[in-house]
């Protein structure tokens, strides 16, 4: 049975919070053997959910070891000069004055990849100071580009700093970094900041910031809420579906389905006439339940979707056709991903809450 594509791989994680472990749980996921070291004692946020609900930790074995300590850095040493990866989410700094920076650790393993999460990057007036996702996104310009015109910025949960700007730039650079490793024998630091990450994924928009098809006004552009043909829109049972028909071709579904006035067709692009069109989509929307819509909606191009909330979405037949959800350890959880015809990654095992033998991972490590 294939265990994924990154069979054979070993990377040790840095215990954490955040974007590192959601990096390793993904490098896990597609088959790498990942080794978390930190202390057995759980602290903060993280103390307050069972082991068995920590899905970031699933796939992946545990040793505790206390790095301040002598035995502590012995043991992380001996996984690192075994390891093709390490991921570590500490402040610049933290883990030089451990003795375990990049600088020694390649004189034992000049092949690892040593890949660095942080928010600020390693360098820069803000590396010493504190933040999280909210911050990130607000100094790399995105958060400020999402929300109404007439209202504060939207926060979009932490998936855009924590986990895309932080996590998959992180295993983005691993793995590139290993694939040049495998040509030329050396490894090298990679400094994932979710600053640079978020600002690299709003590259599109700044392209259209640039030629001017874009503008600083929050809520007043196509994609961004502005254009009422890509907006939610409440329905009679006070739920929501999202519509993102930007094409004619499927515009002119939307409206069909819609019963809407034809000639609407003809002027949409005129941004004076957006309110008014939102008013007469939200005045339809509202005439139907969700489901209702759903039906009505069913097999067609209209770019539509109903807004479902996190268990619905678990639930959903479409969802389930894809078994975009599995259960491990008895807890319904999102099923790795991307897809591999070759060398699927299997069911994810379930976090495990007890530490493995050091031993016993340095042996197989050995070979």
């Amino acid at each position: 049975m294939s265990r994924g594509p990154l069979d054979g791989y070993r990377i040790v994680e840095f215990a954490g919070i955040g974007p590192a472990p959601f990096a390793g749980m993904l490098l896990a996921d597609l088959g790498a053997d990942v080794v978390v070291l930190g202390r057995a004692a759980v602290t903060g946020i993280a103390a307050m959910i069972p082991p068995q609900f920590h899905l970031t930790n699933r796939g992946k074995r545990l040793l505790t070891a206390d790095l301040k300590t002598a035995v502590g850095r012995d043991l992380a040493f001996e996984l690192v000069t075994r390891a093709h990866g390490l991921i570590e989410g500490f402040r610049p700094g933290v883990m030089e004055r451990l003795g375990l920076g990049p600088d020694v650790v390649e004189r034992c393993n000049p092949r690892l990849v040593y890949t660095r999460v942080t928010g600020w990057g390693q360098t820069g007036p803000r590396t010493s100071t504190a933040g999280h996702d909210l911050n990130y996104i607000a100094l790399a310009g995105a958060l400020g580009a999402m929300g109404r015109s007439d209202g504060p910025p939207l926060i979009p949960l932490n998936l855009l700093g924590d986990y895309a700007g932080g996590s998959l730039f992180a295993v983005i650079g691993t793995l590139a970094a290993l694939l040049e490793a495998g040509r030329s024998g050396r490894g090298q630091v990679v400094d994932a900041a979710m600053v640079d990450g978020v600002t690299a994924l709003l590259g599109p928009i700044i392209g259209l910031l640039r030629a001017g098809a874009w503008t600083t006004v929050r809520g007043g552009n196509l994609l961004d809420g502005g254009a009422p043909f890509y907006d939610t829109y409440r329905t009679r049972d006070g739920k929501y579906v999202a519509l993102g028909a930007l094409e004619d071709q499927f515009f002119a579904i939307l409206i069909s389905k819609l019963q809407l006035n034809p000639s609407s067709a003809a002027t949409r692009w005129d941004r004076k006439t957006w309110e008014a069109l939102r008013d007469e989509i939200g005045g339809r929307v509202v005439t139907k339940t969700r489901a209702e819509w759903e039906e009505i909606f069913a097999g067609t191009d209209a770019c539509f979707a109903p807004v479902l909330d996190l268990e619905e979405a678990a639930t959903h037949p479409d969802n389930e056709a894809r078994s975009v959800y599995v259960t491990a350890g008895g807890v319904s959880q999102p099923a790795p991903a991307p897809r591999f015809s070759r060398t699927p990654a299997p069911i994810p095992p379930a976090p495990v809450s007890m530490a493995s033998d050091p031993d016993q991972i340095l042996r197989e490590w050995s070979t």
